[in-house]
């Protein structure tokens, strides 16, 4: 699968299988999140891969009850450190929100070229998060996403035209234009 198929099949799965994810295919998600690029290249992030599967049913429960993340046989926790990102960001602090979330669509991606889905998971106790995981205080957890076997093969298809804005709504040229 191309990077372009990718991106139209990308959906965000809420049903998993119990099908473990093989082996083999633990490195390449591995690499996605790795080689991803950073600001400055520096790396500011850690990522936690859960499989333990009451460690995965209490990150449900600290993301606002939803379950069906313990469905996924891995949760990846992504962490970033902010006073290790870079801090000329045009006057908005530091990167490691950006550093992170471009690490984690790449990890999103990366899973579709598997057969993999995930679904990007912003609603979270972080306190709760960091206790049961152990996150040291200077971190920051910035997402988490479940990644597995969608329960159904009718979950990972391309994106209906019709679910996107139009190229009129999304872009403009040299200048912003008015909607």
């Amino acid at each position: 699968m191309n990077v372009h198929e990718a991106i139209r099949t990308r959906r965000s799965v809420r049903r998993y299988s119990p099908r473990p994810i093989p082996e083999d295919a633990l490195p390449r998600l591995r690499d996605a999140l790795r080689l991803a690029p950073s600001a400055c290249n520096l790396q500011p992030w850690r990522f936690i891969f859960v499989t333990d599967q009451k460690l995965r049913a209490d990150l449900a429960h600290a993301a606002n009850q939803q379950t069906f993340i313990a469905q996924a046989p891995l949760i990846v926790v992504a962490c970033g450190f902010p006073d290790l990102a870079y801090k000329g960001m045009c006057g908005r602090g530091n990167s490691v929100d950006v550093d992170v979330a471009i690490a984690l669509d790449h990890l999103t991606l990366a899973a579709v070229a598997e057969g993999l889905g995930t679904c990007w998971i912003g609603a979270f106790d972080e306190r709760a998060v960091k206790r049961l995981l152990d996150i040291p205080k200077e971190a920051k957890v910035v997402a988490l996403t479940p990644v597995g076997f969608p329960a159904s093969s009718s979950l990972i298809r391309p994106v209906a035209q019709a679910e996107r804005k139009t190229e009129g709504e999304v872009f403009s040229v040299d200048r912003f234009a008015p909607r």
